[in-house]
């Protein structure tokens, strides 16, 4: 099992804190997000913006959570069995977490490098697998997680803080 972890910088302690507090989200979504199906993938991201753009979130925040969502939904239904995303709405952060059922991620770090893809020719035939999601993820996160097994499943959340 391999993890990657990242922390924008400053953020390091605040992310501590509030996985050492854990409290209860205000609002929860979830949304499964099905195999290489390019029609529905996206659509929980959409949701959450909305959501999010409903309680006043700054644009600024809601354009990174955007961001980092759409590119983990995209990641799940591109490059594996399928999946789930999970969000948890705070008062002061979002996290948002993507498991999905295989086969996981080789080798994190080189998957974490601008333009390497493991996309397939129908990925790529529909626009996507530049190799871009994971690194605009990081760009746009506070904090990001990834722990995969290979053969197994991936899970991937970010923290975003408002």
């Amino acid at each position: 099992m391999a993890e990657y972890r990242f922390f924008a910088d400053g953020f390091e302690e605040r992310v501590s804190d509030y996985l050492s507090n854990k409290p209860e989200a205000d609002v929860e979504l979830e949304f499964a997000v099905p195999e290489k199906d390019f029609n529905t993938a996206g659509k929980g991201s959409s949701e959450l913006k909305n959501l999010l753009k409903r309680l006043g979130v700054d644009s600024e925040i809601l354009r990174r959570i955007a961001v980092a969502s759409y590119e983990a939904e995209i990641n799940v239904a591109a490059h594996s069995q399928g999946g789930v995303m999970k969000s948890a709405v705070h008062d002061e952060l979002i996290h948002v977490s993507f498991i999905d059922s295989g086969p996981g991620i080789g080798d994190i770090e080189q998957a974490m490098v601008p333009g390497f893809s493991t996309a397939d020719d129908l990925v790529r035939e529909l626009g996507f697998g530049a190799g871009l999601g994971l690194p605009n993820i990081k760009k746009n996160s506070d904090a990001m997680r990834i722990v995969s097994q290979e053969g197994g499943s991936t899970t991937l959340e970010f923290l975003i803080f408002f």
